[in-house]
């Protein structure tokens, strides 16, 4: 038996899943937790040893597990993290994250710097906190020494395909996240690393998520209990990868995904950025395509942040949630607890609970929270539908696919039915179908993805329910404007800024 690994390293943990190369069934999967570090508010970092930590283990447990032959490996995980190292590799400190938000200023340089239309025009997207090149500014301005030793910049994924096979890679899904790659182009954008006097040294070589990055190096592979020189896909960030493990690999096609961020993803064949920058436009894993995205930074995020706030369990949760009817009798969420992206763009956006009265429980607000979530998601898909995207099919995918509940809110509040692949087994699913093209097994990405079955299980909307949620969809959609100034003032006085 053929066996390809898909990695993913997510922000929560580390996971690996070994896949029949001929029938794209699950036969082994391993994960393993890292911790998260918030030294101070709104900031969010990570140990790269960590992560390398993590995946070696979850990577030789996968494979050992499986039993088989590894044909091939695909690397995906979190986007827009910044890893610093120095001319021998040590990391040099802890990595910013895709939800650090210290670098408000930065984007404002880097606006300021390369101009915001021009900026979009060629990188698909506006300066926001989240990417990496204002994490690398920041840097300059807050930590120079640490700058100074500064030899390579790689993102997270990519740090760890560095341990495994010793290559400065990434792929161009990733690197879209940067906010330093000419989407057109696929490659980096000598435009703005000159008007960010960054050097193009410091970057990684940027790959087609299919290609072969490097094979395996031997120093590791005891280790890991693999042999040396199998192939490693330069993969997709997790989105991306999430994408190809669902088969959205072709126009019309749409992937709603309910994470620790909540993502809606369209499959694009022409590079058609959002002029406004309200939706990410990024480089696809499919060589020369593209996508659209929207992102709210906290949707499982959200539930988890309040399930350890009650101390309580997520299915107990869940199900209580379930009985109340649609709209919590009046409340509605906010999920901005990370500030927010899709469609405001706001690093001091704030969440809150509107509407509690006493007749509110923790059911109603469990449920209201959930919505809230869903809502916020419906933004990015109007959007969509405002640019002309097609809309023809929408599929879940992370964690919320195996959620009867989160797959009828979406259903619902989008008022579309929703569909659901037999492997919804997110980012690292579509990882080993990359590893596969690397390897040879498959001739491409969508040949790859032709293993993807829709399960005969569609959500579809209620009509009664859907008309209700797009009552209170109106009321959600008010709020922030409404709300915006509160929130910032609130932001100020948190970090003592008067």
């Amino acid at each position: 038996m053929s066996i390809l690994l898909g990695l993913d390293v997510g922000t929560g943990g580390a996971r690996a899943l070994a896949v029949d190369a001929e029938s794209g069934e699950i036969v082994a999967e391993a994960s393993a937790e890292y911790p998260l570090h918030s030294p101070r508010p709104g900031w969010s970092e990570q140990n790269p040893e960590d992560w390398w930590r993590a995946s070696k283990e979850v990577l030789s447990r996968a494979a050992r597990e499986a039993g088989g032959k590894v044909a091939g490996i695909g690397l995906t995980g979190q986007m827009h993290g910044s890893v610093f190292l120095d001319s021998s590799d040590a990391v040099i400190r802890p990595a910013l994250l895709w939800n650090d938000q210290r670098t408000g200023e930065q984007c404002r340089k880097i606006t300021e710097s390369v101009g915001e239309e021009r900026l979009i025009s060629i990188s698909g997207n506006p300066a926001i906190t989240g990417f990496q090149a204002p994490k690398i500014i920041w840097l300059r301005d807050e930590e120079p020494k640490n700058y100074e030793k500064v030899s390579k910049i790689l993102l997270p994924k990519d740090y760890v395909r560095l341990r495994l096979t010793g290559e400065y890679a990434t792929d161009a899904s990733d690197a879209s996240g940067t906010l330093l790659l000419d989407i057109g182009e696929r490659d980096w954008s000598p435009e703005i690393l000159d008007s960010l006097e960054l050097p193009r040294e410091w970057m990684p070589e940027v790959y087609e998520g299919p290609e072969n990055t490097g094979g395996l190096r031997r120093e590791v592979t005891d280790e890991l209990g693999l042999s040396p020189g199998i192939p490693v896909a330069a993969g997709g960030g997790d989105n991306t990868a999430a994408a190809v493990g669902v088969g959205v690999v072709e126009a019309g096609l749409v992937s709603s995904s309910v994470g620790t961020s909540g993502v809606l993803f369209a499959h694009a064949d022409e590079f058609r950025p959002d002029p406004s920058g309200r939706l990410h436009a990024f480089c696809h894993a499919v060589p020369g395509a593209y996508h659209l995205m929207g992102v709210t930074l906290s949707a499982g995020g959200s539930l988890s942040w309040w399930r350890e706030a009650l101390g309580g369990d997520y299915d107990e949760l869940v199900e209580a949630a379930s009985q109340v009817e649609p709209g919590a009798e009046g409340l509605v969420f906010l999920p901005y607890l990370s500030g927010e992206r899709a469609p405001h763009l706001d690093p001091e956006a704030r969440g809150g609970f509107l509407g509690l009265t006493t007749r509110h429980g923790v059911a109603h607000m469990t449920r209201a929270l959930m919505e809230g979530v869903v809502f916020s998601l419906r933004d990015s898909l109007e959007i969509m539908r405002g640019l002309g995207v097609p809309v023809e099919q929408v599929r879940a995918t992370g964690g919320g696919a195996r959620s009867p509940l989160w797959r009828g809110l979406q259903a619902d509040v989008y008022d579309l039915p929703l569909h659901r692949t037999t492997t919804d087994e997110g980012p690292s699913y579509g990882a080993a179908l990359l590893g596969g093209v690397a390897a040879g097994v498959y001739g491409d990405v969508k040949e790859a993805s032709s293993l993807v079955e829709i399960r005969d299980e569609v959500t579809k909307p209620d009509p009664e329910r859907a008309k209700v949620y797009e009552a209170y969809y109106e009321v959600y959609r008010a709020l922030y404007p409404a709300q915006r100034d509160a929130m910032h003032r609130l932001s100020s006085l948190a970090a003592g800024r008067g």
